[in-house]
């Protein structure tokens, strides 16, 4: 069976559960060699074997944590010329989609990003993407080269696997582009205890109809009680009532949770252009003719300050 390179996303050997689902995707097209860089990348190899890696590719230099992406471009590319794999695989996030771009130009092959699902071919492997915001539903392939793909967050469910996980020292000549950005600083993201936005199973999100940066702790509550992430409309942003980092639409961040619930968004195509791919859209709006409406797969008509915290509290109570 064909190798399927996977590119690790992981933090000091802590592998991101993206990464976990392009495995699950590889395994459908081939057998899945992951690619793991930089500090703790060895410690990844338990994780990445339990879902389905026969092999592990490794290596750590200095240049991966003081320069920007070329450093990881040039290694997978050594990892691509050492296993031939029938495609590349690798998790869209915004780096992502830049390592996954320059290899392609390396090795001279077409690209597709941020795919919602992967499927073996005749002619090798087919992705479906979500186009023109979200209106259309295409399947494309690649006809010239090894595919490379980008694949969005929950695009596929997190699958054991267990597989041998064989780990194997890469060894990388970085080339003279590699050190020509220098990262000179890093400042931590402050933890709010919540998931990453782009990467939760569960997204709570408010619109206009919160009506103000203090009620927003009634969309915060819900989504505690859940266990989500917190987005917002861009109205929401734009009024300042919640910070730009978590919007959700065209101009925002893009995300495909199981589970959507929008509160006091009327459901613009800017809105709906980064939450369309959601498995299960709940919608709270007082305005019965309010266009989320036509996405939702469940709607309550309803003043989202009645709705919204009965909601929590019947959520608290099961779990209680």
């Amino acid at each position: 069976m064909a190798e399927v390179l996977v590119y690790v996303d992981h933090v000091d050997g802590s592998v991101r559960k993206p990464t976990l689902e392009l495995l699950t995707l590889a395994r459908r097209i081939g057998e899945p060699v992951a690619v793991a860089l930089g500090p703790g990348a060895e410690s990844t190899a338990p994780a990445l074997a339990e879902h389905g890696a026969v092999k592990v590719l490794t290596a750590d230099a200095a240049e991966f944590a003081d320069y920007l992406v070329v450093p990881k471009v040039d290694a997978l590319q050594v990892a691509y010329e050492s296993v031939s794999p029938a495609a590349v695989l690798v998790p869209s996030s915004a780096e992502g989609k830049e390592i996954a771009a320059r290899l392609a130009v390396r090795i001279g092959s077409g690209i597709i990003t941020d795919a919602i699902d992967l499927e073996a071919g005749d002619e090798g492997p087919v992705a479906t993407q979500s186009v023109f915001a979200a209106a259309f539903t295409t399947k494309s392939r690649v006809s010239k080269g090894t595919p490379v793909i980008t694949v969005k967050p929950n695009s596929a469910p997190v699958e054991a696997a267990p597989a041998a996980g064989t780990v194997e020292a890469l060894s990388v000549s970085f080339s003279e582009r590699s050190t020509g950005t220098k990262v000179v600083s890093r400042t931590p993201r402050e933890s709010t205890g919540r998931p990453e936005l782009t990467e939760a199973a569960i997204v709570v999100s408010g619109g206009r109809g919160v009506n103000g940066a203090e009620n927003f702790a009634v969309i915060e509550a819900l989504a505690d009680s859940l266990g989500a992430a917190v987005g917002a409309s861009r109205a929401a942003v734009d009024a300042g009532w919640y910070p730009h980092s978590n919007q959700v639409g065209q101009t925002g961040k893009s995300v495909s949770p199981q589970l959507y619930i929008a509160s006091g968004i009327s459901g613009a195509i800017q809105h709906r252009a980064g939450m369309q791919t959601s498995k299960t859209i709940v919608a709270v709006n007082k305005d019965a003719e309010a266009p989320i409406f036509e996405l939702a797969d469940y709607g309550v008509v309803g003043d989202l300050f009645e709705v919204v915290p009965q909601l929590t509290e019947e959520v608290k109570s099961r779990k209680g």
